[in-house]
């Protein structure tokens, strides 16, 4: 028997129930599903953007804290990302911008925190409570990001961080001298302003002390921080009110 009638008889009789339908109405649109898929193309580009943004300044943050701003460099920052410096430039032109972007970034997140610790609410409690609700989501906000004193406090960061710098002073100073006259609605605007200040001042000095302990100790130095502020506010309250 010829080969070719051979692989004919063992070739598999395939009933019409059992062939695929290949009619127009059946097979999908394929150029429908391209259409969309070109469509969705840039927002995942996008997204996938967004990602590779996130993941190099959660890197430099942790690099500034390890080298501070000047000792920083865009290589060490790609590398603690898991990127080429190549990738890095792709989105940051240079180490400033990269500083520019973590700065946007993380006082967007101050805004909010500090938005609930100096809420007008807090101003009805007992001193010792308004103290808790005030301080709490500040000491936090700064643990969680230690990036950001490096940023904001440090000598050598760049000028639009330090211009920042300045307008969120003024705005806390602004903010804590409103809450200060709840407690204090006779004392003269000098008088609550003197004691805003202080306040601050002290405040950003415990600050110090809490950010360089962890632990049990770490915790002794946020209890001490409220007991010196509380000391500190407690007579002038007390004065008012007599």
């Amino acid at each position: 028997m010829p080969e070719s009638q051979q692989s004919e008889e063992r070739r598999p009789d395939i009933s019409d129930e059992q062939r695929p339908d290949t009619s127009e109405e059946q097979r999908p649109d394929t150029s429908e599903e391209r259409r969309l898929g070109d469509k969705d193309r840039p927002r995942r580009r996008q997204a996938r953007g967004e990602r590779r943004i996130v993941q190099l300044l959660e890197a430099a943050a942790s690099v500034f804290c390890r080298a501070g701003y000047t000792g920083a460099s865009t290589n060490a920052i790609a590398r603690e990302a898991g990127v080429s410096p190549g990738t890095l430039y792709q989105f940051f032109p240079n180490k400033e911008a990269i500083a520019v972007g973590l700065s946007d970034r993380l006082l967007h997140d101050w805004r909010e925190s500090h938005g609930q610790a100096l809420a007008a609410e807090n101003i009805g409690l007992p001193l010792d409570e308004m103290l808790d609700a005030v301080l709490d989501p500040l000491i936090a906000f700064n643990l969680e990001n230690p990036a950001f004193g490096v940023l904001m406090h440090g000598p050598d960061t760049p000028c639009r961080i330090t211009e920042e710098k300045g307008v969120l002073g003024g705005a806390i100073l602004t903010r804590v001298e409103e809450i200060i006259a709840g407690y204090l609605p006779d004392a003269p605007p000098d008088e609550r302003t003197r004691t805003a200040t202080m306040t601050v001042t002290l405040f950003k000095a415990g600050l110090d002390l809490v950010m360089s302990h962890e632990g049990a100790e770490r915790d002794a130095y946020i209890a001490e921080l409220k007991t010196v502020m509380y000391r500190y506010l407690k007579p002038l309250v007390e004065d008012t009110a007599s």
